[in-house]
């Protein structure tokens, strides 16, 4: 299981879900995926996040750090 942000959101002009991750937004294009269901979007967010991050550790890249939330 990853640790990684996806925000979600509903395209009027794609009639999708897309999905953004935060943690990849300096090194993939965004958004990175989509559904045509927010479940499917989901997943599709999932199995991007594992296949770049296979990729990256593959070539011996850098893998960014997911964020944390802080509580107060």
């Amino acid at each position: 299981m990853n640790h990684y942000s996806m925000m979600i959101q509903w395209s009027n002009e794609d009639r999708l879900f897309l999905v953004t991750i935060p943690e990849f937004a300096d090194r993939v294009v965004m958004p990175c995926t989509h559904g045509k269901t927010r479940e499917e979007a989901i997943l599709n967010g999932e199995e991007v996040i594992e296949m770049y991050l296979e990729a990256w550790q593959a070539e011996g890249e850098s893998i960014p750090a997911p964020k944390t939330l802080q509580i107060a």
